[in-house]
């Protein structure tokens, strides 16, 4: 007879500090570090429930699975592995729900699921999502959070970015309203596509953004980089991001933005 093991620690440990906190603490504190303030990485239905009103919304495009379309090895024991622990499918989710009354389309980029790769379904997913928003005149806010292209889909990968790009374009010339949440750590083609293609840019404080990660840069150029380079205050300070936005204060900006720019509130339930 086996024993399933029921994890009743009530703490938490943050990856910055290494100081372990109460669990209710990261709560209230929308999981940023009550002791040191690192952010940590959330689920995707943790992020709607965060913007979405009365934590109400619809799932679309969840019918868009990853497969494995260079028969790589080992890559369909992971895929099944990880959706197994994550309860997900694919990284890229994609809701439909209302933002202080504005129905609205959002995307988040699960990092729990192949930290977050770009694959032939998240792309997909992507795509339709902001192809949705174009064909019903909806805002869209897409949370990004990845390592890039996902290695095991070669080619069918790296398509993505185009793609989304080319999908973001169409949204633009159509008048739609874009905004992009970079979140820790936004690499590699997610970077160089669609997350940095937001009619305004926002991120969460000390989160890692840029093409290739430090190490490699200072790799290829033989030099030291700046200190907090890469990093959402550096690039802020630059004028690579908009705003530096807390989490607890994401959906109150959120709204602001809505606003400013027009959107409406509508009545009845957001899908």
């Amino acid at each position: 007879m086996t024993e399933e093991y029921i994890d009743t620690d009530p703490f938490e440990m943050c990856k910055g500090c290494h100081r372990r906190s109460r669990r209710s603490q990261w709560e209230s504190h929308y999981y940023v570090c009550p002791v040191c303030g690192k952010y940590k990485n959330v689920s995707a239905g943790y992020r709607f429930s965060l913007i979405f009103d009365n934590k109400s919304f619809k799932v679309i495009n969840r019918g868009i699975t990853s497969d494995d379309p260079l028969n790589f090895p080992g890559y369909k024991e992971k895929l099944r592995s990880v959706k197994e622990r994550t309860h997900l499918n694919e990284t890229a989710v994609a809701a439909v729900g209302k933002i202080s009354g504005v129905k609205t389309v959002a995307v988040v980029l699960d990092s729990r699921f192949f930290m977050g790769s770009m694959s032939q379904a998240a792309g997909e997913r992507i795509t339709r999502a902001i192809e949705a928003a174009d064909k019903h005149k909806l805002p869209l806010v897409i949370f990004s959070a990845s390592g890039g292209a996902r290695m095991q889909e070669g080619m069918f990968s790296l398509w993505q970015m185009a793609k989304t790009a080319d999908a973001v374009e169409e949204f633009s010339r159509n008048g739609g309203l874009y905004i992009s949440v970079l979140t820790h750590p936004t690499t590699g083609g997610v970077t160089a596509s669609f997350a940095t293609l937001g009619d305004i840019t926002l991120a969460e404080p000390g989160a890692l953004i840029g093409f290739a990660g430090p190490r490699v840069i200072e790799q290829t150029i033989g030099k030291k980089l700046p200190k907090g380079f890469q990093r959402a205050e550096y690039l802020y300070q630059h004028g690579f991001v908009d705003a530096i936005v807390e989490r607890s204060e994401l959906k109150k900006t959120l709204t602001k933005l809505l606003m400013l720019h027009g959107c409406k509130v509508t009545g009845g339930t957001p899908w």
